[in-house]
């Protein structure tokens, strides 16, 4: 039998745990033995490698999060540090990995193959949906759920108080989370990275509204945009004239129940990485596209700069 493991890598997200049971039972369907790795890269080198069975992954659908943890490893920068986990996974007769991570977690994978041989599928994971080349990546229907549950919350208080609130995501210097969300909930403002702005251009627009009866206002901003969310904040007290409050979701946005749509997606992208690992394909992204699915080489996703679809962006100028 062959032997195949998978790990979590960077930041977590809803959907991790339905691909972790999705991957040991349709591993066993192979005829693959199935290993997880804890913690990362940092598991590789730990040598923290263990066999997986059904009991593993029993009851860990609907749950958040990672069951077999994820990390961010500096020491798997270091090439005697990969060299240890080659040796880790050598003992394991194990020379197939699939990495739910980013463009981080797969440009490691592509040195440590180039400089070892164990083939690898990555499968794009972060609630950010930054990654060049695939339209989604796991975990972000569930962080947008969140984001729409928090959204439609605040929005209760905004109108009872006639409040403006200003609602930071996260995103890094991605913007898809805030705007997604801005469309989908109605927001009067959406501020992201991608887009240039100028707060003065809203003035009259906003002032007049308020004569016409508008009692509150809702703003969805990136947490990568160069104002802070205080700023945005004073700007709607000062210039707008409505008393204004700050809400930053954090790290809510990463855990929480998966939704159907990613425990959906999770299963179909494990299938693909461990049929592309079966079928020959040794070093590859499967990338979710307008057209389906595809295998993309580590040099397609990690250095093409990652662009939010132009409609989006159109889109933006009615918020």
């Amino acid at each position: 039998m062959k032997n195949i493991a998978i790990l979590c890598s960077g930041g977590d997200v809803s959907g991790m745990n339905p691909a972790l049971k999705h991957f040991v039972e349709y591993s066993l369907q192979k005829g693959l033995t199935p290993y997880f790795v804890y913690d990362g890269y940092e598991g590789l080198i730990d040598n923290n490698i263990r066999e997986a069975t059904y009991k593993d992954v029993s009851g860990i659908i609907n749950r958040g999060g990672t069951k077999i943890r994820s990390a961010r490893s500096k020491r798997f920068i270091d090439k005697k540090y990969r060299d240890i986990a080659k040796k880790n996974l050598d003992m394991l007769n194990i020379d197939m990995l699939v990495v739910l991570g980013g463009d981080g977690s797969f440009k490691g994978l592509d040195i440590f193959y180039k400089e070892n041989g164990i083939k690898f599928c990555g499968i794009p994971a972060t609630i950010d949906n930054d990654i060049s080349g695939t339209e989604y990546c796991l975990g972000v229907d569930s962080a947008l759920n969140i984001i729409k549950t928090s959204i439609d919350s605040i929005r209760d208080t905004a109108a009872s108080f006639s409040r403006a609130f200003v609602i930071e995501t996260m995103g890094r210097d991605c913007g898809y989370l805030a705007l997604i969300s801005a469309l989908t909930c109605g927001a009067e403002l959406c501020l992201i990275p991608e887009k240039e702005y100028d707060l003065k251009s809203y003035e009259d627009k906003f002032k007049k509204e308020i004569q016409n009866g508008r009692r509150y206002f809702l703003a969805i901003v990136s947490e990568g945009i160069k104002q802070d969310s205080k700023e945005i904040a004073e700007w709607f007290s000062q210039k707008i004239g409505m008393e204004s409050k700050v809400t930053v979701l954090g790290h809510v946005q990463r855990g929480g129940n998966p939704t159907v749509y990613d425990r959906l997606m999770a299963y179909k992208f494990i299938n693909h990485a461990i049929t592309a690992l079966l079928q020959g394909k040794d070093e590859s992204v499967i990338c979710y596209t307008k057209d389906g699915f595809k295998y993309k080489s580590i040099d397609e996703v990690v250095n093409t700069t990652f662009k939010l679809d132009p409609e989006l962006l159109e889109f933006l100028e009615n918020v």
